[in-house]
């Protein structure tokens, strides 16, 4: 897999985050270096263990499904990217009592957020990619677009969240149909 593609799976995966960071960004009264670094390593950090857990299982199912794994890859990137669509669209009430200060909710919304990575790493694991490189780009770029979503949420409130998570997921359906054709046709 070309490191053009790692890059776009690592972009659109990281988009949740991103717009989670947003929001979070908006929360703050008093928004400090230190809050954006914390959000930023919670998520980058989740995002790149989820998709080395999801490897793992994708791994010992492989040889079950070594017929149909592109089907399973486009399946699989199309369940996360609809998903992500379909909440774009969703509204949030819970965001009246949102402190990302705490550890416990940066917890969840780190797990929460990375999910969709947890079955990107089962994807992972049908293609030929180098895992460690794979890693380091979804973790990296999720870290910068959430340090960065931050301050953009302070500047900009809630303006971008919704877009930028179902643009997220038509990429992540785009590279599923792309594995698939590609398959297909070779």
């Amino acid at each position: 897999m070309a490191l053009i593609t790692i890059l776009i799976i690592a972009l659109g995966l990281s988009m949740d985050a991103f717009a989670v960071s947003i929001v979070s960004g908006a929360s703050y009264k008093r928004l400090k270096i230190k809050h954006a670094l914390r959000i930023a390593l919670f998520f980058g950090g989740f995002q790149a263990i989820m998709p080395l857990i999801g490897y793992m299982a994708g791994l010992s199912i492989k040889a079950y499904i070594g017929l149909y794994d592109h089907w399973v890859a486009f399946g699989l990137l199309s369940a996360v990217g609809s998903k992500m669509i379909y909440e774009s669209f969703k509204i949030s009430s819970a965001e009246d009592n949102f402190n990302p200060s705490k550890i416990l909710i940066l917890l969840i919304l780190s797990v929460a957020t990375s999910i969709d990575a947890l079955a990107i790493g089962i994807t992972l694991s049908f293609l030929r990619i180098s895992l460690v490189t794979a890693v380091v780009i979804i973790g990296l770029v999720t870290f910068i677009l959430s340090y960065l979503g931050v301050f953009i949420g302070k500047r900009f409130g809630h303006f971008f969240e919704n877009k930028i998570e179902a643009i997220g997921g038509a990429i992540l359906i785009g590279l599923g149909l792309k594995i698939l054709f590609e398959h297909l046709l070779a």
